[in-house]
């Protein structure tokens, strides 16, 4: 039971390699020219902030129809076109994506607020920063 457990999840690691690996290879031939990853000038977002602050599932959707896409990601205009790619190269272009940014933007915690409501001496409320 051990051995078939370990070669599971030997065999679905070397898969999500693998599908990154391609993942790669989509950017580079279809992403690249607009996209950068760690910075520079481009037309398009960096994607290393596209895979800080977007899902995995919303990449690839994006990446299949911009059109229908750009408003839910917060954009005013769009400029991506639709691009002619199988099913399998959008999802390996979306595991290479998420893979760039391991910690997500979802996984910070905010600070809880540090305010407590005060009673005054008059019955008025106010709202003061807790020492």
């Amino acid at each position: 039971m051990r051995k078939l457990l370990i070669s599971i999840t030997l065999l679905t690691a070397t898969t999500l390699v693998a599908d990154v690996q391609a993942g790669e290879k989509v950017y580079k031939e279809n992403c690249a020219i607009c996209h950068t990853v760690n910075g520079g000038k481009a037309l398009g977002p960096d994607f290393n902030m596209v895979a800080y602050s977007r899902h995995k599932e919303d990449i690839e959707k994006y990446a299949k129809d911009p059109y229908s896409m750009y408003k839910s990601f917060g954009y005013s205009a769009n400029a991506m076109p639709t691009l002619p790619l199988e099913d399998q190269q959008f999802k390996d272009v979306a595991d290479y994506i998420s893979s760039l940014q391991p910690f997500k933007k979802w996984m910070i915690k905010k600070k809880p607020s540090k305010k407590v409501i005060v009673k005054k001496e008059d019955n008025n409320e106010s709202i003061e920063p807790k020492a």
